[in-house]
């Protein structure tokens, strides 16, 4: 089955197929991500009003939405033009007014006759000392009772929609959903007490509680768990489909690792130990490597992929390390470089600033195999760059490097493995919604000798008794970070908060003695600011977050972050993460502006207990959401329009296992399962992942 099934066509149609849906309010409806009445399904209401009938009004405090019987007591229509005319009615027990702009006096007569009774629901409010109801949503007959919802679903609307016209739309796309096989595993729906996919839209959409709103109720996890299934299948179908791609299998034989591996001052964790394994696994199977490896700052990323170059060198093979900036690819070379002379190892680096003769002797002993290990920036994507075998990939900071600049790296041989790593910490959920075709390593333990960092709270109004701590630092030969933060969206406004921190700290200690980096400044001109601080001519370095990833200075050992309530907690930990890279003590001051609001020192307190990024992480995404985590334009999330990635964690990794284990079982979705889920993916909007299943 290729192309979509006949049973899913009404759904795929035009909104105009809905009664009340016209041309024009088709296209205001596509502000919504609404194209057609599959989408309406989807666009579920994200909150309710009670209309429970009352008594009186004078049961509930205005303001506040009431349904109430009234009587009619007495028109008064304005005498001055563009005044609301007011209708008096009583429930009983008092009276209130019904307030109407620009309605017409014969139609008010006819829909609330004097004398006669009427069910009326809208929001009260006081208004000079009178109870007023403006505009009711609902005017009916008291027999009529029935059609006005007990408790009535509120959709998400832009101008030009109503509810009323959003919730006559979303019934006429109910009432064209079909009748489909179950796609749920038959274990799992039971164990969970999920409806069937009708039943849990027509809950979702005629919500009979508050409750029936939340994310845990049974119908909005179970269309929930739809969206992240499709999604996890998707990529577990991509996935397979790179997998049968033959790769080269690169088979070490463990002779340099040894060398390597003896030459350490220490022995490596037992999690760099196993997530060697893994990756040695796959890099000796004849599927390609896709492989990202998480692991907080200081676990020991770098040796770990070091060694897995290793081992495409021990198979006759060559293998290139991208960083993403020149300093960072010296920083690796500096470090890489005794390990690979003790294993009789060629490493080179390859940058912009390979110029000329130099250039071109470097690619001559790239391309003749000479060069084994090549360190390098973006400089090494460059079309004249070429490899005699290239084996393994090995791309430092993930979030740095776009997806077509890995592939066109990866292009530059038959199929080489490719290893992604990143400092990021990125919780679980968050991971398998971005990289779920991936296979994943996580280095959760820190090599021997790091040590923790003490982290303390500092109010802005101690900004000189810092200074003065500070000096007494450097006067013992210790450096520091100055950290400024992005003020607004205004980046001269940034710079030049930037540039008058490091006015004051010049004052205090020197012109010579303070570096300056941030985002303006050349590339060039930041590799020189940051070099010199690495070398330690100058004892402090103000920047803005430029320096949140890579640079390893290890004498480097108090951080000091101002206005640390406004960064995200996994930015602080990165930030946090440049010090307590030597023997020394380090210190980190999260500097405030006083005073601290209770979620704010909530946050700033769990950097305090922990320096367990992936746990840091966890907590900022439920405190500040996923977006925010990530960061929304560069997040690389899909966008879900039920599944709430901050509440429904868990289901997550239920849909990544489901996907896998239902692919391994059924890989070509023959049976009938398998055909369901075939359909269920068309209904998806996922036709790609029914195009990459070979038929046969």
């Amino acid at each position: 089955m290729s192309a979509r099934p006949e049973i899913l066509f009404p759904l795929f149609g035009s909104l105009t197929s809905l009664a009340g849906v016209g041309p024009k309010t088709s296209s205001t409806f596509s502000q919504l991500h609404v194209h057609t009445p599959r989408d309406l399904l989807f666009t579920l209401p994200h909150s309710g009003i009670s209309r429970m009938v009352v008594e009186s009004v004078t049961d509930v405090p205005p303001p506040a939405v009431v349904t109430v019987q009234v009587t009619t007591v007495q028109h008064r229509p304005s005498p001055v033009k563009g005044r609301p005319t007011r209708v008096t009615v009583s429930d009983g027990r008092t009276d209130f007014e019904l307030v109407f702009f620009h309605a017409r006096g014969d139609w008010l007569r006819q829909t609330l006759p004097i004398g006669e009774k009427r069910l009326v629901s809208g929001k009260i409010e006081l208004f000079d000392g009178v109870i007023q109801m403006v505009h009711p949503e609902h005017i009916v007959k008291s027999s009529a009772g029935a059609t006005i919802p007990a408790f009535e679903p509120i959709y998400p609307l832009v101008a030009g929609l109503s509810q009323k016209l959003m919730q006559r739309a979303t019934k006429g796309a109910l009432e064209i959903a079909p009748a489909l096989q179950e796609w749920i595993d038959p274990g799992l729906k039971t164990v969970r007490g999920w409806p069937g996919w009708q039943d849990a839209l027509r809950t979702a959409h005629d919500p009979a509680t508050p409750g029936d709103l939340s994310p845990q109720s049974p119908a909005r996890q179970r269309l929930a768990y739809d969206e992240l299934f499709a999604h996890q299948l998707t990529l577990a179908i991509a996935r397979e489909a790179r997998q049968k791609q033959a790769g080269i299998a690169s088979v070490g034989t463990g002779d340099m690792r040894n060398k390597v591996l003896n030459k350490l001052p220490f022995r490596p964790t037992d999690a760099q130990t196993r997530v060697m394994g893994e990756i040695a696994s796959d890099m000796a199977s004849s599927h390609r490597m896709n492989r990202l490896l998480q692991g907080d700052v200081g676990s020991g990323k770098t040796l770990v992929a070091f060694v897995a170059l290793v081992t495409a060198v021990e198979s006759g093979g060559q293998g290139v390390m991208m960083a993403p900036t020149e300093i960072l690819a010296r920083q690796h070379l500096a470090s890489l470089q005794p390990l690979a002379e003790s294993a009789g190892i060629v490493l080179e680096i390859f940058s912009g600033r390979d110029k000329g003769r130099a250039r071109q002797d470097k690619l001559k002993a790239l391309a003749k195999g000479d060069i084994q290990i090549l360190v390098g920036t973006h400089a090494v994507f460059q079309d004249d760059v070429h490899f005699a075998d290239l084996r393994l990939v090995v791309v430092d900071e993930q979030h740095r490097f776009g997806v077509r600049q890995r592939m066109n790296l990866s292009a530059k041989a038959a199929a080489p493995d490719v290893l992604v790593m990143t400092a990021t910490p990125i919780p679980r959920s968050l991971a398998l919604a971005r990289f779920g075709d991936m296979d994943f390593s996580q280095l959760n333990e820190k090599p021997p000798g790091r040590r923790p960092v003490t982290t303390a709270l500092v109010s802005n109004s101690r900004l000189q008794d810092v200074i003065a701590r500070l000096k007494e630092a450097i006067a013992k030969g210790q450096q520091a970070y100055w950290v400024c933060p992005l003020v607004s969206e205004s980046e001269s406004l940034a710079l030049s908060a930037v540039q008058a921190r490091q006015s004051v700290l010049a004052a205090a200690f020197g012109n010579d003695r303070v570096a300056l980096v941030h985002g303006q400044m050349a590339a060039g001109d930041k590799d020189a600011a940051m070099a010199r601080f690495l070398d330690g001519e100058t004892s402090v370095l103000v920047a803005t977050t430029a320096i949140e990833v890579g640079v390893d200075v290890p004498n480097a050992t108090i951080m000091i972050i101002e206005s640390a309530e406004h960064f995200g907690l996994t930015q602080l930990h990165q930030l946090r993460g440049r010090v307590g890279r030597g023997t020394a003590e380090s210190t980190c001051l999260l500097m405030y502006a006083p005073p601290l609001g209770e979620r704010a020192r909530q946050r700033l307190e769990i950097l305090r207990r922990t320096e367990d990024g992936f746990k840091i992480a966890e907590e900022d995404m439920r405190l500040r959401g996923a977006g925010d985590v990530l960061g929304v334009q560069q997040s690389g999330l899909p966008r879900f329009r039920i599944a709430d990635l901050e509440h429904q964690t868990e289901l997550m990794q239920v849909a990544c296992d489901d996907a896998r284990l239902t692919l391994q079982r059924d890989p070509e979705l023959t049976s009938v399962r398998g055909t369901a889920i075939r359909a269920f993916l068309f209904l998806m909007e996922q036709d790609k992942a029914i195009r990459m299943i070979s038929v046969g």
